[in-house]
């Protein structure tokens, strides 16, 4: 069992995620011979850098890490949405050819056969396959969602159940099923993919780039901190209190320890689309940090889900272009602590940065 969470910054995803694996010695968790599963999110057959889908560079290097250490028996499992091919999404995001090239098992959950788990008053149908893996490792993207405003450790164990129950989810009201999911299916580990997360959607779309992947063995606590990240509380997440209370994991708290290993934030973004380019409006940027302009844009994003955007003092500074200056205005990020107010962290996360901005509305 992993205590906390552990962070690394940048753009190389496989070199991260190998100095993450490295650092908690994750192949002493794991028995000789063990049935080792790898659950992505692969809910759409779009890739990676549409804020979508895992990055299969962070898987490839997963698997490096895992083969490396001598453990062989790997297999990617996913059952992508319905209305999809898991088999279509395996090509198109790359895993077809990773599996390939490392000799590791694809396994399409929408084809696998399945079988009831019970948990308190409500049976799940979960796929056949989860009960012939030994130590299972949740790969999903930190993103945002329309229905359950984030989607991340948790709601990606939707992929381990057939689209009969996908369908039936929905009906219960997605965040109670969601919960006892994973009480029915525990996670061993979860690897976060937050290097790029759609803004709002599930299926990508509004890519925004944060340049950051997170590791922790508690999937309750991953996804409290993903929604700070974010700009929420955890509280308002339905999913995470109920997933708490039954057991699953506790919630992300100022007790949680928060362990960087690499600080080194890339500075070169993607070409932001419409709605990430609306919000940047509001921005004076010189030389900012992926991550740290990342959770600016989320933060005014759910300011813009409550109307206040327009109210929003301008310009914004952001930026390590801002070090040393002093001035007027409002800055984000400890790089503008020479302004008359500033958000402070190298990052802030959506959550301060919010509500930073909120006290200055009010």
């Amino acid at each position: 069992m992993i205590d906390g969470i552990y962070v690394s910054y940048g753009h190389k995803p496989v070199e991260m995620v190998q100095e993450l694996l490295q650092h908690l010695n994750l192949a002493r968790s794991i028995a000789p011979g063990a049935r080792i599963g790898l659950k992505p999110n692969l809910v759409v057959a779009r890739p990676a850098w549409e804020g979508a889908t895992t990055s299969p560079q962070l898987v490839e290097g997963v698997i490096q890490y895992l083969q490396d250490h001598g453990h062989k028996n790997i297999v990617v499992l996913e059952g992508s949405w319905i209305g999809d091919s898991t088999r279509r999404a395996f090509q198109v995001c790359g895993y077809t050819e990773l599996a390939e090239r490392y000799g590791v098992e694809l396994v399409d959950l929408q084809k696998d056969s399945f079988h009831p788990r019970k948990v308190m008053e409500l049976e799940l149908l979960v796929c056949d396959e989860l009960s012939r893996v030994d130590f299972l490792i949740n790969l999903p993207v930190l993103k945002g969602h329309c229905q359950t405003k984030i989607t991340c450790a948790l709601k990606n164990l939707k992929g381990c159940i057939p689209n009969q129950e996908k369908r039936r989810f929905h009906t219960l009201g997605l965040h109670k099923p969601i919960a006892y999911l994973n009480k029915a299916v525990p996670t061993d580990l979860v690897i976060v993919d937050g290097l790029m997360g759609d803004l709002d959607f599930e299926e990508g779309g509004n890519p925004v780039q944060m340049d950051r992947i997170l590791v922790g063995s508690d999937p309750v606590l991953v996804d409290s901190y993903v929604a700070h990240l974010l700009g929420y509380d955890p509280e308002e997440i339905g999913y995470l209190p109920l997933a708490a209370e039954l057991g699953v994991g506790r919630l992300f708290g100022p007790d949680t320890e928060v362990v960087v290993l690499r600080g080194a934030h890339a500075t070169q973004r993607m070409q932001p689309t419409r709605k990430v380019a609306r919000l940047a409006r509001l921005v004076q940027e010189d030389q900012a940090c992926s991550a740290c302009f990342g959770s600016l844009i989320h933060a005014l994003a759910r300011l813009d889900e409550r109307g206040l955007l327009p109210s929003v003092p301008r310009p914004l500074s952001i930026g390590q272009g801002f070090r040393g200056k002093t001035g007027q205005g409002l800055g984000i990020g400890s790089c503008t602590r020479g302004l008359g107010d500033y958000a402070p962290g190298c990052p802030p996360s959506a959550k301060a940065i919010l509500d930073f901005l909120a006290e200055r509305l009010s």
